[in-house]
């Protein structure tokens, strides 16, 4: 009984305080119709790497894909809202990043069972810097006193301004890429209602869905062209933790 009446104790204070309805700050941030902020973000880009059937072949070159590096993203955000649960948005932005590309040359094994990947240090690092113009569904849950969470779904159009047109004789760097992609975006996120403003917290995946490689080999030369030829396509795609201010 004496145990029972402790607990009993112990719990009236804690029952007491979850019936505290906290204040709710931005009370009247919902019933605005457009929104406008900025977000600041972390990018790791990344491809997705077919090889080509000449990546499997004695005395070719295999490539693949080295561990990604972080980039940075800077967007402004518009939001329009189409329903209690639903935004439409639009955030045209900046975003920098790099990827890498190794190649190994395959080799017969002395016991002649297989192929033997021996590393060159002829890596392709691939630098990028895009305009990006997302489009953005937002599909948002009740609000939790000050937070609520949130899924998203879009489109993102993105130009590579780091995308020649020619090789740069000055760079030992043997593959090109396509200037445009259109990327698929899907994600997750949580508003936090802060005193003067919205804090979004969110993490998405964007895939492209256009080979990105350029198929044609540098200076028509057979050493140069291995790099183009080992591969059969090579797509794009990026994490991206972004942080919304609105």
């Amino acid at each position: 009984m004496k145990r029972a009446l402790i607990i009993v104790l112990l719990l009236v204070p804690v029952l007491a305080f979850s019936q505290v309805k906290k204040p709710k700050n931005l009370v009247n941030y919902d019933k605005k119709k457009i929104h406008w902020g900025f977000t600041l973000g972390l990018n790791a880009m990344d491809f997705i790497l077919y090889p080509s059937q000449s990546a499997y072949m004695v005395d070719s070159l295999y490539p693949e894909v080295t561990p990604i590096f972080p980039g940075f993203n800077i967007n402004v955000v518009s939001s329009l809202t189409l329903h209690k649960h639903l935004t439409l948005r639009f955030l045209p932005g900046i975003s920098f990043g790099q990827r890498t590309i190794y190649y190994y040359k395959n080799q017969v094994n002395g016991d002649s069972t297989g192929l033997n990947r021996i590393l060159l240090d002829t890596d392709q690092k691939i630098e990028s810097s895009f305009l990006e113009f997302p489009l953005i569904f937002k599909y948002k849950a009740d609000r939790i006193n000050n937070w609520r969470p949130y899924v998203i779904g879009g489109v993102n159009l993105r130009v590579d301004l780091s995308a020649k047109k020619k090789y740069d004789e000055d760079k030992p760097v043997n593959l090109r890429l396509n200037r445009t992609d259109l990327y698929y975006e899907v994600g997750f996120g949580f508003d936090f209602f802060l005193k003067y403003f919205k804090f979004s917290p969110e993490l998405k995946l964007s895939v492209g869905t256009r080979d990105m490689l350029v198929h044609e080999p540098r200076d028509g030369r057979p050493e140069y062209g291995q790099y183009v030829n080992s591969i059969d396509k090579l797509k794009s795609m990026m994490w991206i933790l972004s942080f919304h201010f609105e």
